[in-house]
């Protein structure tokens, strides 16, 4: 799966999916304490999500970037005892791509070109991952202590995580602050363009004498990151609550994907059919640095529409800054629906070392043509309806539907990128 691929879906993941609940409680007496979670609860979660363009980083810069992708979750939170609770996420991430399957193009079709997909076995990947975790609440539940784990697969990629939290509530409960760290040891299994690997010989190659591509192998290939994250929230008043936060990001190791090609403008031009050979892969540095600010703003205008802000400033030492902006204005319309139409939109600078095809030198230090990595901005316009049932009158077994999301989401990119995403979530509550 090309970087472009997966950072595009990263960033609808993190918007349609992401939930931050604190669930509290206070002492009623000496002898009783609520549980901070009363039920056993599960998540079932489905999205499906499809892409082109054509800047396909697996290519230089240029090329196919089909791409679809079905992923389905489902995240259980059992109470151990009063105070503490254990949620398990499992998930499993099915795509196909015609970018990535040009990683080897040579593998299918009468005449190769980037603007097909090959047969090959890197046009489609299975991702599987699990995330546990445990949080333990206070008596007065004015603290919350929280300790996470992480682990995913697939064919190129291993990742193995770990992580951290503490919450405090003050003033009433209207003030929170979090304090959370976490950290990922990852490792690639390289995987490099069909070109540039020992031993590729093919008669069909063209051009102005000998191709000789400057290309070596990763002596490492490891990826570290380190992420140390502060919050603090406020409810303002009886309509307003605001929140603000800062991540400080760190990471270290192989950063360049190992498959993604690029191309020199000092260098002659090599092709098999209609496909161009690979100069070298992407050069970046060996360590990243990011920081990313925001704050939300939720006004609750009435009893029928609820307004929900969000900004975010993001820099990092790649040259890269970055702002968002969203706006989200969940509509109810009877006791148990509510619609929610939603928009965001992204702008950022290029990084220092990306290039469109053909443009950058041999002699340059690092260089990229992924376009991930360049200017340009976004929008992405969405509609939901939630289905929402306290009582939860209907049953399925021994558990009661709680809620029902379904989504549709729409992204435009300047650079050519378009996709969408359709997700649908549940919620079940044990009896």
């Amino acid at each position: 799966m090309n970087q472009t691929s997966k950072s595009t879906k990263l960033i609808f993941v993190l918007i349609l999916f992401l939930m931050v609940s604190v669930s509290w409680a206070q002492q009623n007496d000496a002898s009783y304490k609520r549980r901070v979670l009363e039920a056993s609860e599960v998540d079932l979660l489905f999205s499906y999500y499809s892409q082109d363009g054509q800047n396909a980083a697996v290519t230089g810069g240029e090329g196919t970037e089909e791409l679809t992708d079905a992923t389905s979750s489902i995240v259980l939170r059992m109470p151990m005892n009063e105070d503490d609770i254990l949620t398990v996420d499992v998930g499993l991430s099915a795509y196909t791509s015609a970018s990535s399957s040009n990683v080897n193009p040579l593998d299918g079709g009468l005449n190769v070109t980037p603007f097909d997909a090959s047969s090959g076995e890197s046009r489609k990947d299975l991702l599987a991952y699990i995330n546990p975790s445990y949080s333990h609440s206070s008596d007065d539940r004015n603290a919350i202590w929280s300790a996470n784990a992480y682990f995913s697969s697939e064919y190129d990629y291993f990742s193995i995580g770990f992580g951290g939290s503490y919450t405090k509530l003050f003033n009433e409960k209207n003030t929170e602050i979090t304090l959370s760290g976490k950290v990922f040891l990852d490792k690639w299994n390289a995987v490099y363009p069909i070109e540039l690997r020992d031993g590729f010989f093919d008669d069909r190659i063209t051009g102005n004498g000998t191709y000789n591509p400057i290309f070596s192998e990763f002596e490492s290939e490891n990826r570290n990151s380190y992420a140390l994250s502060l919050s603090f929230s406020q409810i303002l008043s009886q309509k307003l609550q605001g929140a603000l936060f800062i991540d400080v990001v760190s990471q270290n190791g192989l950063l360049s994907t190992p498959f993604q090609r690029v191309y020199f403008s000092d260098f002659e031009d090599f092709y098999i059919d209609d496909f161009q050979l690979a100069d070298n892969v992407e050069q970046l540095p060996d360590s990243r640095f990011k920081i990313p600010v925001g704050g939300r703003l939720n006004y609750y205008l009435n009893d029928l529409v609820v307004l929900r802000s969000y900004y975010r400033f993001y820099w990092d030492d790649w040259g890269i800054s970055s702002h968002t902006a969203s706006l989200e204005a969940p509509f109810k319309l009877t006791d148990k629906f509510t619609l929610y139409p939603t928009y965001r939109y992204y702008t950022q600078t290029a990084a220092d070392y990306f290039y469109p095809k053909e443009q950058a030198l041999s002699t340059d230090d690092f260089y990229t043509s992924d376009y991930d990595l360049s200017n340009y901005n976004a929008h992405q316009y969405g509609i939901g309806v939630q289905y929402k049932d306290i009582f939860t009158r209907a049953q399925v077994l021994n558990f009661g539907l709680k809620t029902i999301n379904l989504r549709f989401s729409q992204y435009d990119r300047s650079d050519g990128l378009n996709a969408f995403i359709v997700t649908l979530g549940t919620t079940f509550v044990g009896n």
